[in-house]
């Protein structure tokens, strides 16, 4: 008898399982879907189900408010409860320690000074850095203000920025930090169309006489970038390691980019 009553229990717990399972699959299906309404057909059809087992589930989801029904089209889309949990989990997303070990990762495998940037206003500041153990490195200076025309790292962010900002700030006056600054307005447009299009931009002693860099924006969940990494180092020594930087660079960023709930386009 026991032996039963344990089987039983055990069935009962791998339905609730799979239960829970289907409802956490319908709920990503909703955050990946090109539509922002989905019907029953559709879910079935997109994950192998019932349309009987779909209708059980988005009945579960509604009644905690994960899942909202418009009574006219009679198609769901995400509720109020999805949008608590995804705002919760931003709140806990401390940018620094995600990239922490990213930064270290990167900068041991191109023996590089790896970076962080984030924007304040109009200019661009390190936030963290990460130094390799050999004898000639380039060291950034934490927590400094540098202007979003000047550098890679301060590109990178100013070309993913919105195209009214963009010009907002190219109408200021933009002030060269050295001689290899671009401050003419036709060329750094043409410099930011540059770098949105391969993703990553880069720098031969724009803000640091002697120094090179490589940066790529970090996106957030709104596909708004929130943050640069980089490799820079002395420019002689760098302009031999682009080949090999660039996409260990490029790759972190969209790794971290996608930690913080952004999906590519592409």
């Amino acid at each position: 008898m026991a032996t039963k009553v344990g089987q039983v229990e055990k069935e009962v717990r791998s339905q609730m399982i799979a239960t829970v399972e289907r409802a956490a699959d319908v709920l990503l299906l909703f955050s990946k879907a090109t539509s922002r309404d989905l019907g029953v057909t559709d879910i079935a059809e997109a994950l192998g189900l019932s349309k009987a087992a779909v209708h059980r589930i988005l009945a579960s989801l509604r009644s905690r408010g994960f899942i909202d029904l418009n009574p006219e089209s009679r198609r769901y889309r995400l509720g109020a409860a999805s949008l608590t949990l995804g705002l919760a989990y931003l709140e806990g997303i401390d940018i620094r320690n995600i990239v922490a070990p990213e930064l270290a990762a990167l900068s041991h495998e191109t023996m590089e000074t790896a970076t962080l940037s984030i924007r304040s206003g109009d200019q661009r500041i390190y936030v963290d850095q990460v130094r390799p153990e050999r004898e000639i490195v380039m060291s950034v200076a934490i927590g400094v203000p540098y202007p979003l025309h000047s550098g890679g790292s301060s590109k990178a962010l100013l070309a993913f920025l919105g195209e009214e900002e963009i010009d907002r700030y190219l109408g200021k006056e933009l002030v060269a930090l050295t001689p290899h600054t671009k401050t003419d307005v036709k060329e750094l447009r043409e410099d930011l169309v540059a770098i949105r299009k391969r993703g990553y931009s880069q720098s031969f002693g724009e803000r640091q006489p002697g120094a090179a860099s490589i940066a790529a924006p970090i996106f957030d969940h709104l596909g708004s970038p929130v943050a640069v990494i980089s490799l820079c180092g002395p420019a002689e020594r760098f302009k031999t390691e682009l080949d090999t930087c660039i996409p260990l660079l490029t790759s972190t960023a969209q790794r971290i980019s996608a930690r913080l709930g952004y999906q590519s386009k592409s």
